[in-house]
């Protein structure tokens, strides 16, 4: 069970596998007023960094879930750097279905949506690891401006415009399944360019160390084309951010 290899090779470096900083993601963590002890449970955790670091400044415990072999590796290894292994797992598996054995104050999926076939699927999955007053954190993209076309869209790398809403829709929505919108941290330009650019490099880094490799040809492509469609498409159009809501 895996991930497609590309995204472990273009993201291979990342702490961080979304548009967030480091230090949005402290703020975050500030925001929703964590106090130790908090149960956490992150479905499509990546490379732990939430945990890891919500571990040491707020003194959470918790388990990650995510579907990268590589990511779950870097996860491990982070809560050992920071010296909160004994306070957070991470469980290489299928994020999709998977509930808690144990009710969680904060159960997140942050950049992940699809493991519940959208937004909704998502909520309703993270609802059943969630404690009576929890908080439940839905990292998704919104649309900053609405793309003029489908083709401006699919430069977005959205499969079609009705794939995303604009942020006023995006809040209203959470609000028609049942919950209030209690926090939210938004990424801003700097955290996309962080997270797209930082591919840029690795995959640079990675040609000259794999010349050979079968997807040597596609990542080339890709080091070739991404710089000039992120900052075309993504840049201006595509927001994200992370949203906090509790049940009504």
């Amino acid at each position: 069970m895996d991930i497609p290899r590309i995204f472990n090779i273009t993201e291979s470096a990342h702490r961080i596998h979304n548009p967030i900083t480091p230090d949005k993601l402290a703020a975050l963590g500030a925001a929703l007023r964590l106090q130790p002890g908090t149960r956490v449970l992150d479905l499509g955790s990546g490379s732990g960094e939430m945990l890891c670091t919500w571990a040491r400044d707020h003194g959470v415990v918790g388990t990650g879930v995510d579907m990268s072999r590589l990511f779950s590796e870097q996860a491990k290894r982070r809560a050992e750097e920071l010296g909160v292994a004994d306070r957070v797992e991470f469980i290489h598996g299928d994020a999709a279905g998977h509930v808690a054995a144990e009710k969680v104050g904060v159960a997140a999926c942050v950049g992940a949506t699809w493991i519940g076939g959208g937004v909704a699927g998502t909520i309703a999955l993270l609802a059943r690891s969630l404690r009576a007053g929890g908080i439940i954190l839905v990292g998704e993209p919104y649309w900053r401006q609405l793309p003029p076309t489908e083709a401006v869209a699919k430069g977005c790398l959205a499969n079609a415009l009705s794939d995303f809403l604009m942020l006023p829709e995006l809040l209203a929505s959470f609000g028609q399944l049942g919950y209030d919108v209690v926090e939210m941290v938004l990424a801003d330009q700097d955290g996309w360019d962080r997270y797209e650019a930082a591919k840029w490099l690795t995959m640079r880094y990675w040609l000259e160390a794999n010349p050979d490799d079968e997807l040597a040809q596609e990542v080339r492509a890709q080091l070739s084309s991404e710089p000039v469609r992120y900052a075309t498409y993504t840049r201006d159009y595509l927001g994200w951010g992370v949203f906090a809501l509790m049940a009504r």
